[in-house]
């Protein structure tokens, strides 16, 4: 079993920048890739950006290409999304996610963890 928590959101102006973090728990964190999703009001959760298990193939949706980088260090447990020149359309329930195997996967319906997702505002 593996525990999500994602911590990092707040309200940002637009061209801002922010960190999010997804600390997991359990030993076995190097065997899951991971994933960042994100749901904005009225929407369906969508892909944001996912790593492989040893963070040597990197995903990104089309919308955040060039703005946003994920990482993640496996000594630590953690998971990053680095979010650079912010638009207000990035505002949304930013969740981490965490799907069993090495190869990560746009489809949110293969990660099998979830965090409790953090809130990213992006608005002057």
């Amino acid at each position: 079993q593996v525990q999500l928590v994602e911590s990092g959101g707040g309200l940002v102006q637009p061209g801002g920048s922010l960190r999010l973090s997804c600390a997991a728990s359990g030993r076995t964190f190097s065997s899951y890739s991971m994933g960042w999703f994100r749901q904005a009001p009225g929407k369906e959760r969508e892909f944001v950006a996912c790593s492989s298990w040893s963070g040597s193939s990197l995903y990104y949706a089309d919308s955040v290409k060039g703005r946003f980088t994920i990482s993640r260090d496996n000594a630590k447990n953690t998971v990053y999304l680095q979010m650079n020149s912010l638009k207000p359309e990035d505002t949304a329930v930013y969740y981490c996610a965490a799907r069993l195997g090495r190869h990560c996967s746009t489809s949110l319906n293969e990660y099998v963890h979830w965090g409790q997702g953090t809130q990213v505002t992006v608005s002057s």
